[in-house]
């Protein structure tokens, strides 16, 4: 398993600079909880899943078999 992030350099600055005006949030969800906290809870429910091959809900992080 190999987890990176997101090959468009331009996303991946603006998801960053959303993370740290939202405190480590997520950028892309509404409420702050600690579900939404960058890594999210739904893309560590994922990535532990040995099957699962893909981005998280923004597309920042990106898992690999």
């Amino acid at each position: 398993m190999k987890i990176t992030f997101n090959e468009d350099k331009k996303l991946v600055e603006a998801l960053r600079r959303g993370l740290k005006k939202k405190d480590g949030y997520c950028p892309c969800r509404l409420e702050k909880t600690e579900d939404n906290i960058c890594m999210c809870k739904e893309f560590r429910e994922q990535i532990a899943d040995e099957n699962f091959e893909g981005y998280c809900h923004c597309r920042l992080y990106y898992k690999s078999k």
